[in-house]
């Protein structure tokens, strides 16, 4: 899935609750961007641009979003929230939920690798309204791994997937590594930590 198929409208964004015209805005707003970073990158895309482009006034744009790094990061969250969840057989193992979850968060930006990096830079961008949507991002992630993981863990394995699902998306982000190749390295990291636990 790409993210660009994977843009959702919520009912709020991440300062105040919206009426359905204002949803509508940002939606377009949140489409506009993914397009405006698709083709531009992160460097050359500007919220102006994805005002324009979704014939919104520049001044509008900037009452739902403060910045570009602000409107990027969205872009990315709404992407992350979109995923389903993987389809675990039953009786699988921790290391199996682990591993299908994983292939699931790290393969939904593969498709879309231009307008990956750009979202990964943005939402390393400062300011408050970035901060809450790194903050809900980090926090959806740890959610799923902890439930792929189960009750049975221990926390420093959480806390290492976690890390390591972040690097392994900024290392993406940066060039260093594939968004496709993600998965596997995760796999093989998660399969030493959890075999390494009790």
């Amino acid at each position: 899935m790409s993210l660009a198929s994977a843009v959702t409208v919520t009912a709020e964004d991440t300062r105040r609750r919206l009426t359905p015209r204002q949803v509508a805005v940002v939606e377009r707003l949140v489409a506009a961007a993914a397009e405006e970073a698709r083709q531009l990158g992160y460097e050359s895309t500007t919220v102006r641009g994805a005002a324009k482009r979704a014939g919104v006034a520049p001044a509008t744009a900037y009452t739902h979003f403060a910045s570009k790094d602000h409107l990027l990061a969205e872009v990315l969250w709404r992407g992350m929230e979109a995923l389903p969840r993987p389809e675990i057989a039953a009786g699988a193992t921790a290391l199996q939920r682990v591993e299908a979850e994983l292939r699931t968060l790290g393969l939904f930006m593969a498709d879309d690798p231009v307008l990956a990096a750009a979202c990964t830079t943005a939402l390393l961008g400062p300011g408050p309204e970035v901060r809450a949507v790194r903050l809900r991002f980090g926090a959806e992630v740890d959610a799923r791994l902890r439930s792929a993981l189960g009750e049975a863990h221990e926390p420093a394995v959480l806390q290492s997937l976690d890390v390591a699902y972040s690097g392994a998306m900024l290392w993406a982000g940066m060039g260093h590594l594939a968004f496709s190749e993600v998965p596997e390295v995760l796999s093989e990291l998660a399969a030493r930590l959890i075999g390494a636990a009790p």
